[in-house]
């Protein structure tokens, strides 16, 4: 990276792009969302097991027949103290009652910091039968040799203070210049060939992937599952993904093409971004009121995991949970799961139609980007604007007649809730970002769309 581009002249970038600040998303019509016949969804719904309160819904493993929780618990993004070093003693609370209330599906990853030391330790309480643990080898950045993967599987196990893994994924399959570089990780190295023997070995129990960006990776793998015989692939799916994650998000499959590639090919789908970072837990007032109008005391968030839970190939649903209100309030529409009705499916295709829309920045906040070299806090940016589109509040109509007062808002909001060190006006185009985002999310364009709004101060 050329450091010199940090004087590279903010103006000349955004003359450079010649972008306007809104984006446009056409509205698509589409026919009534996927759905089954009420008996058929319930048939999928597996009665609690035997211990615990409540009565959590499980899906079974049609491989080893695990009864899967239909809730898991997503580990990225785990409660810090004030100095931002991981709460122990808390994530040991919340693993506790998640196990109490019939949470088994824990995930995690070399990539997601200290987080797999920090579940192995909150795990290792408990009885390992207890529990299915799935971790991810995440070898998306440096040299992609046989031994570096090897390093990196075995110091997971020893992470996670286990003799074993219930779930292995190949981690973020797709990246790069997709096919190419899963061979480069996976295949060419013998990378995949050495997993396939641990799964024979039993101390990998289930082999599977994860999937972002190129849809030619996922396509070549599962067209391939005579010889690699995975039993399961995690993707990220909600309703408004099912049809519209194309649809101006630079995706190249739409969550209903990637969900029965995995049904028709005998594998279930692990399903990640169930609330789309968080914004189908926040939805617009006008969207709320339609889901109040049928289900009064229901959450915009639990009617986005009834929508996941109700397709039958879902093996759990990933969700993750940082206090223990989302915790409890998670467990509470798992307990039972109550699908949606086809009724109510075709409110949330109506919705989806709706909702897409609306401009936002497809940023899961996964931080795979960060740390940024010049300090720029890329996912707190993206959070900002997409609640402001949520809130209606960004400025894109300079004929409005209350465009000024609501430029001046925004700017004002934006410096309340951004540091200066961390502000979108620090990108300088170095593109290092670029290659590290599952969404493929052009990072310096959205940041130099937030440079317009808000000027350089």
């Amino acid at each position: 990276m050329d450091n010199n581009k940090k004087n590279y002249s903010r103006r000349d970038f955004l003359k450079q792009l010649g972008m306007g600040v809104g984006s446009v998303v056409a509205m698509a019509s589409m026919g009534p969302l996927y759905s089954l016949a009420e008996e058929k969804q319930k048939a999928y719904m597996v009665p609690g097991l035997k211990a615990g309160p409540g009565n959590m819904t499980y899906r079974i493993n049609h491989h080893t027949q695990d009864k899967v929780s239909l809730l898991g618990y997503g580990m990225m993004r785990l409660p810090r103290k004030a100095d931002r070093s991981i709460d122990q003693e808390l994530v040991n609370a919340e693993v506790d009652y998640a196990l109490a209330h019939g949470i088994n599906y824990f995930d995690t990853a070399p990539a997601y910091g200290e987080s797999e030391v920090a579940t192995g330790i909150a795990l290792k309480r408990h009885p390992r039968d207890s529990y299915y643990i799935a971790t991810k080898m995440s070898n998306q950045r440096g040299d992609h040799t046989l031994e570096q993967g090897k390093q990196m599987y075995e110091n997971s196990l020893k992470r996670l203070q286990t003799d074993y893994i219930d779930y292995y994924l190949l981690h973020s399959i797709g990246g790069g210049d997709g096919v190419g570089m899963l061979k480069e990780r996976f295949i060419d190295n013998g990378l995949l060939a050495f997993l396939m023997k641990e799964r024979d070995a039993g101390r990998i129990r289930n082999l599977g992937f994860s999937y972002h960006g190129d849809v030619k990776a996922f396509d070549w793998l599962l067209d391939r599952n005579d010889e690699f015989k995975f039993t399961f692939v995690q993707i990220e799916m909600n309703y408004i993904d099912w049809r519209h994650a194309k649809n101006g998000r630079k995706k190249d499959a739409d969550a209903e093409y990637l969900y029965n590639k995995c049904e028709k090919s005998g594998v279930q789908c692990v399903v990640m971004e169930p609330l789309l970072g968080g914004r189908l837990a926040r939805v617009p007032e006008e969207i709320a009121a339609q889901l109040k109008a049928v289900r009064p005391d229901a959450t915009p968030a639990s009617w986005a995991f009834r929508w996941v839970g109700t397709f039958p190939n879902i093996l759990t649903a990933l969700s993750g949970m940082t206090s223990m209100e989302v915790l409890k309030e998670n467990v509470e529409t798992f307990s039972p799961l109550d699908p949606c009705t086809e009724s109510e499916n075709v409110l949330m295709a109506k919705i989806a139609d709706e909702m897409a829309g609306v401009p936002v920045i497809p940023c899961t906040a996964c931080a795979y980007c960060m740390p940024c070299p010049y300090g720029v806090s890329i996912p707190e940016n993206f959070s900002f604007y997409n609640d402001c589109v949520t809130e209606k509040t960004v400025p894109n109509d300079k004929s409005a007649p209350d465009y000024q007062q609501k430029l001046q808002a925004f700017k004002e909001n934006y410096r309340k809730a951004i540091p200066e060190a961390g502000r979108a006006y620090q990108c300088v185009d170095c593109e290092e970002c670029l290659a590290k985002c599952p969404q493929s999310i052009r990072i310096p364009t959205e940041m130099a769309r937030l440079v317009e709004m808000i000027g350089i101060e």
